[in-house]
């Protein structure tokens, strides 16, 4: 059994032919139940080794093969078809699709190969656009840091619930389900650490970019054929896919990747520390809104960097460090619940701000420095999304990001949602809203790029 670097303070938990109006219900009534439940409202110590504890009935599945097999990116290490947890039956087989888990090699943030889960998704329905059927790499948004967060979970159970508040639901099964009704087949990773043995590094631009986009190539390894692809994220995902976006070209060139949408991806994460409040709430990206997404952050960091351990262990208070031995096993609903509306400086020693703690040490500091995207350039078009209103993830630093790769030559098209009410400040309302009105003009534009069809771009007067 592999060994990784979590806390020992962690948590185990238990167990627990239609048409496209067919696919539209299915998928409304997976995104009414995402809402509901989003409203319903350990790095400190620098982790010791030890042997997560996955303890569903899938817990087989998700233990990497050791030594890992020797193969390229993208190579299958496991395969297994499960029935979806929302599924109607159909000619051939489930509708909205035929579901398959995969464990595909990867590597992670220093380019060591690793074992990544993930699930593919063959639709029933027809493609009725130009080519073959078009894959999309859905890039999941922030579902949490323990395994038994993995979204490859959450297509078989819908919803998991362990007592007292580890309640969660994968609201990207709406956003693929959408794709599926439009006849996309869809790949969406569970990322490096989350699922599998290993600490889930939140926010690592590389660790990210390579699980997504080797996705792709464990997809088309699993069906025997290669086609044209796009990537779509928003939020966590959005970083995912803009860091994917821009890494393609070096990491995975012989990839047909025709479009991607980055909708509020957190881009500069020290741009972010620094973001002034939006509507009376400070971003919690990086510690704001949900200071426990800040320990997400610090979890991965001491997880990848050894450097800077003592830096974090140093920075954060007793309350801190029990918070980040908490979330490292925890799925977003119950991260959220626990630290939303505490201030992120009750957590750290001397009420120190992330940015003042980041600034403070040149080795975190350079940690953070390398998760910044925008400094190269992405191959193929991007639509890049964020609302002014959004508490999470700041829009400044969403739109620098479009403006660094506009100087970079690329294809670029920013959309600013401004109309957004700032309903409920300091409850991540704001992203949620954006999230939900952005979706559908993005799946538009990505079929839009697999059909051929000219990109936008607005650089020259981005909003």
């Amino acid at each position: 059994m592999s060994t990784d670097t979590r806390s020992p303070l962690r948590r185990n938990h238990g167990v627990r032919g239609r048409t496209p109006r067919t696919l539209a219900v299915l998928s409304v009534a997976v995104l009414a139940i995402a809402t509901a439940l989003s409203t319903a409202g350990p790095a400190a110590s620098a982790p010791d080794a030890g042997v997560s504890s996955v303890s569903s009935p899938d817990a087989d599945f998700y233990l990497p093969p050791s030594p890992l097999p020797e193969g390229a990116p993208g190579k299958i290490l496991r395969s297994e078809r499960f029935p979806l947890a929302l599924a109607l039956p159909g000619v051939d087989g489930q509708v909205p699709a035929n579901a398959t888990r995969i464990m595909y090699r990867s590597a992670d943030t220093h380019g060591t190969p690793t074992a990544v889960t993930g699930t593919y998704l063959e639709p029933t329905l027809p493609w009725n656009g130009p080519g073959p059927r078009p894959l999309i790499a859905v890039a999941p948004g922030t579902q949490g840091q323990g395994d038994q967060c993995a979204p490859s979970k959450g297509f078989a159970e819908l919803v998991h619930y362990n007592p007292p508040l580890d309640g969660w639901f994968s609201y990207e099964t709406s956003t693929a389900y959408s794709l599926l009704a439009r006849g996309m087949a869809v790949v969406m990773t569970d990322y490096h650490g989350l699922g599998t043995p290993a600490m889930h590094d939140y926010v690592n631009r590389l660790a990210e970019a390579h699980a997504v986009l080797d996705s792709i190539r464990a997809a088309e390894a699993l069906t025997g054929t290669t086609r044209p692809s796009a990537i779509f994220g928003y939020s966590q995902g959005g970083g995912a896919a803009a860091a994917a976006a821009e890494l393609q070209r070096s990491y995975a060139p012989e990839l047909d990747v025709r479009g991607t949408y980055a909708g509020a991806p957190p881009a500069d994460l020290r741009a972010a520390m620094a973001s002034p409040a939006v509507n009376g709430a400070v971003p919690g990206v990086i510690g704001g809104t949900a200071p426990g997404l800040l320990g997400y952050a610090l979890n991965g960091f001491a997880a990848d960097y050894p450097e800077v351990r003592p830096v974090i262990d140093a920075a954060l208070n007793p309350a801190g460090k029990t918070m980040a031995a908490d979330v490292a096993d925890t799925c977003i609903a119950e991260t959220v619940i626990r630290t939303m509306f505490r201030p992120v400086t009750l957590f750290t020693t001397g009420g120190r701000t992330p940015a003042e703690i980041v600034d403070s040490s040149p080795e975190l500091t350079a940690v953070v420095d390398q998760q910044r995207i925008g400094r190269l350039t992405p191959n193929a078009p991007v639509l890049i999304a964020g609302s002014t209103n959004d508490d999470v993830v700041p829009y400044p630093q969403v739109r620098q990001l479009a403006a660094d790769w506009c100087a970079h030559g690329a294809t670029v098209q920013l959309e600013q949602t401004t109309w957004l009410p700032p309903l409920l400040p300091s409850t991540g309302t704001g992203h949620i809203l954006e999230f939900l009105a952005a979706t559908a003009s993005a799946h538009d534009w990505l079929a839009q790029r697999l059909a051929g069809k000219p990109a936008p771009s607005n650089c020259s007067a981005l909003p």
